[in-house]
């Protein structure tokens, strides 16, 4: 028996139309057609699925000599099963699911919210995720969170960004115990126009203990005096484009 025979064989004993089991396995009726024809051959982890859904083996199904889809040990599919798990919601937008969990080894999870060792969605978590909301130990997205984060918004060890935090970061905004960036703030603080921290280098520069300032340096507490001062300095050493991030800046030496 070849392995369409097989699978035309498996759907029907197990009570499945073509349409059920795209919507299972996430690919198109006419995919389906195509492997119960063997016009075409499902890829690796479909066939995993397939194995997982039917309860038979890979041997069954990828060895036309083996026609007892029972004649296996059982051992074999319980350890196909603990390579991984997968999850999809029914309802899908625009043809991408609402939800996907999908956790094993070289596997990507895709939807609107995407859970997985790789993840791709709107809202992504996982070891490899990304997403315009992404948690992972390596994340991209628009706000990033993860131990390597790269982001609009980027939170974690390692954090790069517009606006980024972290142990170590390096943003046009730049908060961290070592940041680097247009404006930073941190216990090791370098910055282009301004820089605020413990020790601190910039053009402003406003350090606990050390200071090394181009236009303006103050080492220890700030008086009114001293935040006006910088205030005007910002006003008039800031590029209009990095407005926002000055005013950002008072409202942190403020605070």
């Amino acid at each position: 028996m070849t392995l369409g025979n097989k699978l035309s064989k498996l759907r029907k004993q197990n009570n499945y139309t073509q349409e059920q089991l795209s919507d299972i396995l996430g690919v198109s009726r006419q995919a389906i057609s195509k492997w119960e024809s063997d016009v075409s051959y499902p890829e690796t982890e479909k066939i995993i699925q397939l194995s997982k859904l039917y309860d038979c083996s890979l041997d069954y199904l990828l060895k036309d000599e083996i026609t007892d889809e029972n004649s296996y040990d059982k051992g074999v599919v319980l350890r196909v099963r603990e390579l991984y798990y997968e999850k999809t919601s029914k309802k899908k937008i625009n043809g991408v699911p609402l939800w996907q969990i999908n956790i094993g080894l070289g596997r990507t999870a895709k939807g609107i919210i995407a859970i997985g060792i790789k993840s791709k969605g709107i809202i992504s978590v996982g070891v490899l995720s990304m997403g315009i909301f992404s948690l992972g130990v390596c994340s991209l997205g628009m706000v990033s969170l993860g131990i390597a984060a790269l982001g609009i918004l980027a939170a974690g060890n390692i954090a790069v960004g517009i606006m980024a935090a972290g142990a170590i970061s390096l943003g046009i905004i730049a908060l961290g115990a070592i940041a680097v960036g247009e404006f930073s703030a941190g216990a090791m603080a370098i910055g282009n126009y301004m820089a605020v921290g413990d020790y601190a280098r910039a053009a402003i520069a406003v350090g606990q203990s050390e200071a090394y300032g181009i236009i303006y340096q103050k080492v220890g507490e700030l008086t009114p005096a001293d935040y006006n001062n910088i205030c005007d300095l910002i006003h008039k050493e800031v590029p209009a484009y990095f407005s926002w991030a000055g005013e950002l800046m008072k409202v942190f030496l403020k605070y």
